[in-house]
């Protein structure tokens, strides 16, 4: 099943939609149920309703549909109870510590690391993505992330592995040079992750098929900066499984339906072989291999694409296309 969100003027949750498998058409799904969010809520109560109406969507049985704009799409969930993001890919970390010259994490590679994000303002998949200044060092993240119903406290992995409804994919932007400062006082990320992108449509785990296994998503992740490609590391290349980010997050308090858990930036941990998910990991693997990084961050006007195809070549989540502008009353270059 595909879902996805459009704006709405009388809620800012949006409406919600169900999207064909190849992404061509829609259908309202605010007879069954108004948002995502709320679908979520009573998931069990009305995903057999909504699977049925993308069954006769696909099938073309269906009266009213329309064809899906992605440019009209909000990220799916436009704002969430709760965003959480593990570090998954153990590569990429080794490759910046390497670079940095910063001492690894305690535990890193058996106690995954987690920060909570801010998720009361997602931006759309499509449009202008705004910033405050473009001499922040501001970087792209391409990665995947999962959305749950209710997890208990305490969860064990096979708890956490059902309850697991929809797979996203996501642009979590980072600000890289405001990052030292927030991490040397040891309080959270505030002002280095600004708000994070969905792609436009949502999926449940069984439209990833055989990519969908032994707790990873064994997709590549395709990132376009300026029109010419960056990266195409696998998901599959993901140490900690999903099921282990989700009784991580859930050790000492619930989840609740709606909750969003990023795998961090996706990396093999070769830039010279795949390319990179994000633009720091690219500079690192230059600081490494000629004692300084070349490639600069983005700048006011510079674009990014990031899509994941499946074994066919065709899109599975839409794609995420940004353009970085000013904030308003930010300085202009």
């Amino acid at each position: 099943m595909k879902l996805a969100t459009y704006s709405s003027a009388d809620s800012r949750d949006g409406r919600l939609l169900v999207v064909s498998r190849d992404l061509a058409r829609a259908a309202d799904a605010t007879t069954i149920v108004p948002t995502l969010q709320a679908a979520l809520d009573r998931w069990d109560a009305v995903a057999p309703r909504l699977a049925s109406l993308y069954d006769a969507l696909n099938a073309g049985d269906l009266d009213g549909t329309f064809p899906f704009d992605p440019v009209l799409a909000e990220s799916p969930l436009p704002r969430a109870y709760q965003w959480l993001d593990g570090s998954s890919y153990l590569a990429h970390g080794r490759l910046l510590d390497r670079a940095f010259n910063i001492p690894p994490i305690p535990q890193a590679d058996v106690i995954p690391i987690m920060y909570q994000g801010g998720s009361d303002d997602f931006l759309p998949p499509h449009g202008d993505a705004p910033f405050a200044s473009d001499e922040d060092g501001i970087d792209f993240e391409a990665e995947f992330a999962i959305v749950v119903g209710d997890v208990p406290m305490g969860a064990d992995e096979a708890t956490a592995r059902d309850s697991v409804k929809l797979v996203l994919l996501a642009n979590d932007w980072s600000l890289r040079a405001l990052q030292p400062w927030e991490m040397k006082r040891g309080f959270g990320l505030i002002h280095s992750k600004p708000s994070t992108a969905f792609a436009p449509v949502a999926v449940t785990p069984d439209e990833l098929g055989g990519a969908w296994r032994d707790g990873i998503i064994d997709l590549r992740v395709l990132t376009a900066w300026n029109g010419q490609p960056f990266g195409r590391p696998s998901g599959g290349a993901m140490d900690y499984r999903y099921a282990q980010l989700l009784t991580h997050a859930a050790r000492t308090r619930r989840l609740r339906a709606g909750t969003i858990v990023g795998f961090g930036t996706t990396s093999e941990g070769q830039p010279d072989v795949v390319g990179s998910a994000c633009i720091t990991e690219r500079r690192g693997f230059e600081i490494i291999q000629e004692g300084a990084p070349k490639t600069p961050f983005m700048k006011f006007g510079d674009t990014v694409k990031i899509e994941v195809l499946d074994a066919d070549g065709r899109s599975v989540f839409g794609s995420i296309e940004q353009r970085v502008v000013p904030a308003q009353g930010a300085a202009t270059p």
